[in-house]
């Protein structure tokens, strides 16, 4: 489990009602069902409007990476490479073949399978990069879903609060029937704001994070397999992909600096 994940989805929603409890405020207050149903139900809308079905598929499946971490071991990754690279060495690469079934990543299962059946390594380099641009392009869909929700949640808000509105000058001759349209009215906004800013857009962000950190790891199996593929020995290759691991990581950082000061 991620436990700054779930501490973070815990902390925005419970200092807010600890904020409304030391105002003398009631929480069940900001409870209003139907609140809830135009603002998430219209937001949910204009997202399945938007996306097509396997984005949103993939962006509800997304939300395990939230909360999980399934980031994978650099450290281990490349213990698994040198295994590789030591059993190619002894015994062809042509061993490989075995060794790809249990590959702990399908990105290492295709580099050495082609790499076991003797295919030029431009075409194995391409073959990875490939698969690798596919899963980036299902990662964007993934996190663009979550990222377009929390710009539609705010102004569906503001569309219930119209509603409650609308409801209120309806009963103005009717004083008991204004508490309710008031109620829906600001809670909509509420709750527009709060999907948009404490879920929604936080959910983009930390998906969009843990998936870069994700191609970091994948980049470094091309080189492992490539690196194979040319015969180069276990330690060259251990050597190369420590370097390398530091090198991209240096340039992620100053990539996540950049955007978050853009």
């Amino acid at each position: 489990m991620d436990i700054f994940a779930i501490i973070g989805s815990f902390l925005g929603v419970g200092l807010i009602l600890v904020g409304q409890l030391l105002e003398g405020g009631n929480p069940m207050a900001l409870v209003q069902v139907t609140a809830a149903l135009i603002v998430f139900g219209g937001t949910a809308g204009a997202v399945v409007l938007s996306f097509p079905q396997h984005d949103l598929i993939n962006a509800v499946l997304a939300l395990k990476r939230v909360y999980l971490n399934e980031s994978s071991d650099l450290k281990e990754l490349i213990t698994e490479l040198i295994k590789y690279a030591t059993k190619a060495r002894k015994e062809g690469v042509i061993a490989l073949e075995k060794e790809a079934k249990n590959a702990s990543d399908p990105i290492i299962t295709l580099g050495l399978e082609a790499v076991a059946d003797g295919a030029d390594p431009k075409l194995v380099r391409d073959l990875m990069e490939t698969k690798i641009s596919q899963m980036e392009e299902e990662s964007k869909g993934a996190y663009k879903v979550w990222e377009s929700a929390g710009g539609y949640a705010p102004t569906v808000g503001i569309v219930g609060a119209v509603l409650g509105l609308i409801q209120v000058m309806e009963n103005l001759s009717e004083p008991s029937k204004l508490g309710a349209g008031i109620a829906v009215a600001f809670v909509a906004t509420v709750y527009g704001l709060i999907g948009a800013n404490l879920f929604f857009i936080p959910f983009s962000t930390r998906i969009k994070l843990k998936d870069q950190k994700g191609f970091l790891a994948k980049e470094m199996m091309v080189e492992g397999i490539l690196a194979i593929q040319a015969g180069e020995s276990p330690a060259l290759i251990e050597r190369k992909l420590q370097v390398y691991i530091l090198e991209k990581e240096a340039g992620a950082a100053a990539g996540a600096s950049k955007e978050a000061a853009a």
